[in-house]
């Protein structure tokens, strides 16, 4: 296939990507060789009938990584010192997809993401969402506010300035139809196709599909036992537009975003004029001392995009998240949220107002900790005793999930047999970018109610471990 061959534009993948991946085949086939000149963007960009866009984004992955220099008005050349064995990192194939697509069936025995279904104080909620019910008025009956219901975003302002160390205002809080919803408020409020955009190698998955669907060029910064490291992003893409972190629990591996890199993080971004996305998903629950305060709270310069969601606290269905944007910015994206039409039921939000506002939402979270804790324990321990010395169960400080990191075998396989046998296991190889630097096996325990229950499900999976 010739890199001016039409784009599949009914494929899932998005055409950036796809463009990009036809260089790299062509790369790696020979067809182009070091020193070669590529196609101007905007002459590939008519020969392909696509966007400029989609060629600049496609143009700056592979500069960023080191494929492609650009010579100004001597045009864009593939990088001398190229060779065609990959280089450490590079992308050789398209990941395999993450099964996890929301389908609205019940939870399965491991599965990430999900609360303890079984202890959520289900006769309070409703005993709240009924009061809401019997109490609305004209507000339920008019179009809603495109920011959020103003009771829930005063709460949320209020628990954020308490728990999280975020001072702010709750003209600067948005409520969002989910997280995924509030990443697109930001790309279409501050970020434009093509912008390039730090992302946690390996990290969420579905934070990374929503990137790409907006059209920006990820670089895949790696994450160690401190986090994001920042001066590997600086290496590779100094001028990006914006970073997309989880520095209280990185997602997937656990770590915590240490506080030099969260110093040198946000004076990156005031000197690039860049933007910080900080995705605080299950900050709430830390086992080994306190929580950790928010990277927002360091924000002196209102460069940090604070997301934050109730599907890890209270239960997914709500589909409900909120975002704390600078108060410079506030104006832009009530336009923006105008636009998108990004809205929540009313009657969820007014009852999750009700819950924060009243003491519910503090004494639910404390009951939580207190009972993850031990089905962590339990998780963990039946995990050691039946995988085996090739399996290393890594404890964090917080989170949701276990992982269990493999000395050698693959870690997709496993997974793919988990999953045959209904066990929802992810491989952690497929949380990544680019090519994956370790394996492992990611579990959720909030859901296993009992050690007895905890000791099978570990021996299914040492069954199936290939």
């Amino acid at each position: 296939m010739t890199l001016t061959a039409a784009l599949d534009a009914s494929l899932a993948l998005p055409l950036y990507r796809q463009l990009y991946l036809r260089f790299r085949q062509t790369l790696d086939q020979g067809r182009l060789r070091p020193g070669d000149r590529v196609p101007a963007v905007r002459a590939l960009a008519a020969e392909l009938n696509v966007a400029r866009g989609t060629v600049e984004a496609a143009y700056q992955q592979l500069i960023a990584e080191g494929l492609l220099i650009p010579r100004g008005p001597a045009g864009t050349i593939v990088s001398p010192q190229w060779k065609r064995s990959a280089p450490s990192g590079a992308i050789t194939s398209p990941p395999a997809p993450v099964e996890a697509i929301h389908a609205g069936g019940p939870p399965l025995p491991l599965q990430l993401g999900l609360p303890a279904l079984d202890a959520f104080p289900r006769k309070l909620w409703t005993r709240l969402a009924a009061r809401q019910l019997r109490g609305a008025g004209l507000e339920g009956l008019v179009y809603p506010d495109a920011r959020g219901h103003a009771g829930l975003r005063a709460a949320i302002a209020t628990y954020l300035g308490l728990a999280r160390g975020i001072a702010c205002s709750p003209e600067q809080v948005f409520v969002c139809a989910g997280y995924r919803a509030g990443l697109d408020l930001i790309a279409q409020t501050l970020l434009a196709p093509g912008d390039a955009c730090w992302f946690e190698e390996p990290g969420y998955f579905i934070a990374r599909r929503a990137l790409q669907t907006a059209g920006l060029a990820l670089i895949p910064v790696p994450v160690d036992g401190e986090g994001l490291d920042v001066a590997a992003g600086l290496a590779q893409a100094p001028h990006a537009r914006c970073a997309v972190v989880t520095p209280s629990h990185q997602s997937p591996l656990g770590v915590s975003l240490s506080l030099p890199r969260r110093l040198a993080l946000l004076d990156w971004a005031q000197r690039e004029d860049a933007w910080i996305i900080e995705d605080d998903y299950d900050s709430e629950y830390r086992y080994q001392g306190k929580p950790l305060p928010a990277l927002k709270s360091l924000d002196e310069q209102g460069r940090v995009l604070y997301a934050g969601t109730f599907s890890k606290v209270l239960f997914p269905g709500l589909r409900l998240a909120h975002l704390v944007v600078p108060p410079a910015q506030v104006a832009a994206f009530a336009a923006s949220a105008d636009r998108l039409h990004n809205h929540a039921p009313l009657l969820l939000q007014a009852t999750v107002a009700s819950f924060l506002a009243e003491g519910h939402f503090a004494r639910h979270l404390n009951r939580m900790r207190t009972l993850y804790r031990q089905r962590r324990q339990w998780l963990a321990e039946a995990m050691t005793t039946a995988l085996g010395a090739g399996v290393r169960i890594e404890l964090q400080a917080g989170g949701l999930h276990l992982l269990a990191r493999l000395a050698q075998g693959d870690d997709q396989a496993w997974a793919d047999a988990a999953q045959a046998q209904g066990l929802a296991a992810q491989a952690l190889s497929r949380w990544y970018l680019a090519a994956p630097e370790h394996q492992g096996l990611l579990v959720g325990f909030t859901n296993v109610t009992q050690a007895d229950e905890a000791q099978a499900l570990a021996r299914r999976l040492a069954r199936l471990q290939p």
